[in-house]
């Protein structure tokens, strides 16, 4: 997984640790971009690499490659349910590298359950109490929620 900016890369990490904890088998990297404009084209910002398409989709496998961004949805509420009505949150994140794995199959829809099951129990909290549950906002490394 691959992120930029504070919320995103803390709900990648977040994501990753949800899947090493309910996939160990699972080989899986977190690359944090800290100078995003060196995704730009070289031509259009002096810090951008000279053809970043090539790192990406003319590879091999660039079907792999699934991109999450904000949307602009929804009201103002929390950072983390922002990131959930983005589908950026670490359950939406940990349930797409499932679905891109098909080598998992049938041993990860457990997994793919409980997420939908955290994602469900976070919507009624929300709307309940208008904040983050425990959970969420609590949260300690390593994470494991």
């Amino acid at each position: 997984m691959a992120a930029a900016g504070e919320v995103p890369t803390l709900e990648s990490l977040a994501a990753v640790a949800l899947l090493r904890h309910h996939l160990p088998a699972l080989t899986i990297r977190v690359v944090n971009v800290v100078d995003l404009v060196k995704l730009q084209p070289a031509s259009e910002h002096p810090h951008g690499l000279s053809d970043i398409h090539r790192l990406t989709y003319r590879r091999t496998n660039h079907r792999n490659l699934h991109v999450r961004g904000y949307k602009e949805e929804g009201p103002i509420t929390t950072p983390f349910d922002m990131a959930v009505l983005n589908d950026l949150d670490r359950f939406h994140l940990a349930s797409d590298a499932i679905d891109r794995l098909p080598q998992l199959g049938a041993k990860a829809a457990y997994v793919t359950q409980a997420l939908a099951e955290r994602l469900l129990e976070h919507r009624q909290y929300i709307t309940q109490y208008g904040e983050n549950m425990p959970s969420i906002r609590d949260r300690r490394w390593p994470l494991v929620s």
